[in-house]
């Protein structure tokens, strides 16, 4: 997949182009529906598939209190829509500027100048342009004039009438259900970031643990203990993970993300690392004593073991 960064590295014999809009945080299923449409749509009219995206949020800029947390970062992003088999994706920078662009020069500039668009693919509530003034009425009528076809394309609901939605997924990540979110995302939901230098309070009981950054990539899922994959130079461990402030020890006041592999014991500190989360364990507590603390996660490690399909360490024949 092609990847531009603004409008001016799009090579000018870059040729015809199918388009769609959009933010698409997380690379869900509803999002791979309207790609997997915009390839066929490409395809038909012997056109590249071309996705046009943002570096952030625009609500981050338009209206930061509202504004949610991301579910990738735009790294994350575009990995997971190179999956998706587009020909390529153009990331805009949402800065003031591109915000007061009216919905006109928005098209002349990007769909008509920019690249070469024939068809572009957009949901019926799609907005553009400053203040959101353009919707797909006026994008029909500026399609006429720059010689582009509009394809309005339908919302994927899941059985139960709930609309695959960012918002949905996060919902779900804010609520430990990381099962359920990998679903809709098709794929496990994962946080990445570098080992830091922790309170080594994990080794000094035995589980020796990976300590992520403070604001890693990805959304973090609610507190609690997980079965996942720790993932470092491409390879996969199997991991427990605990996210939260360690409420069993005073002053540790931030939420953490940490990983304890099982049956390794390496130095990874400096590495940067991907967590794949794949089942919700249990919640967080506070343990009366340490005892009590290490008994429970030789408990976690069972049943993660169990989850992922990892046998139990062999003890040495004496």
């Amino acid at each position: 997949m092609d990847v531009f960064d603004s409008l001016g590295t799009v090579p000018k014999s870059y040729g015809q182009v199918a388009v769609t809009i959009g933010k698409f945080d997380g690379v869900h299923s509803g999002h791979r529906a309207v790609l997997a449409r915009l390839r066929d749509v490409a395809a038909s009219h012997d056109l590249r598939s071309v996705v046009v995206t943002f570096d952030r949020n625009p609500i981050s800029l338009l209206n930061p209190a509202a504004c949610p947390t991301a579910l990738l970062s735009t790294k994350q992003k575009l990995e997971r829509l190179a999956t998706t088999e587009v020909d390529a994706t153009l990331v805009l920078a949402f800065d003031r500027a591109l915000s007061e662009v009216p919905a006109d020069d928005f098209v002349a500039t990007v769909l008509a100048g920019a690249l070469d668009t024939k068809v572009i693919l957009v949901g019926a509530d799609f907005r553009f342009g400053a203040r959101g003034a353009g919707d797909v009425a006026l994008l029909r009528e500026l399609g006429d004039k720059h010689g582009f076809e509009v394809v309005v394309v339908d919302d994927i609901a899941l059985e139960e009438g709930r609309r695959v939605s960012s918002t949905f997924v996060r919902e779900l990540l804010a609520e430990g259900r990381v099962a359920e979110a990998a679903q809709l995302l098709t794929a496990a939901h994962s946080v990445r970031g570098v080992v830091v230098l922790g309170q080594q309070r994990g080794r000094e009981l035995g589980y020796p643990t990976a300590n992520l950054e403070r604001n890693p990539e990805g959304f973090i899922p609610a507190d609690g203990v997980y079965a996942a994959w720790l993932v470092v130079d491409g390879v996969r461990f199997a991991a427990a993970v605990s996210i939260g402030n360690n409420p069993t020890f005073d002053g540790v006041p931030e939420k953490q993300v940490e990983a304890h592999a099982l049956d390794q014991d390496f130095d990874i500190y400096g590495k940067r690392v991907e967590i794949e989360f794949v089942e919700y364990v249990r919640g967080m507590v506070k343990y009366t004593t340490v005892d009590a603390l290490v008994e429970q996660m030789c408990l976690d490690e069972v049943a993660v073991r169990e989850i992922l399909g990892v046998p139990a360490k062999a003890t040495p024949k004496k």
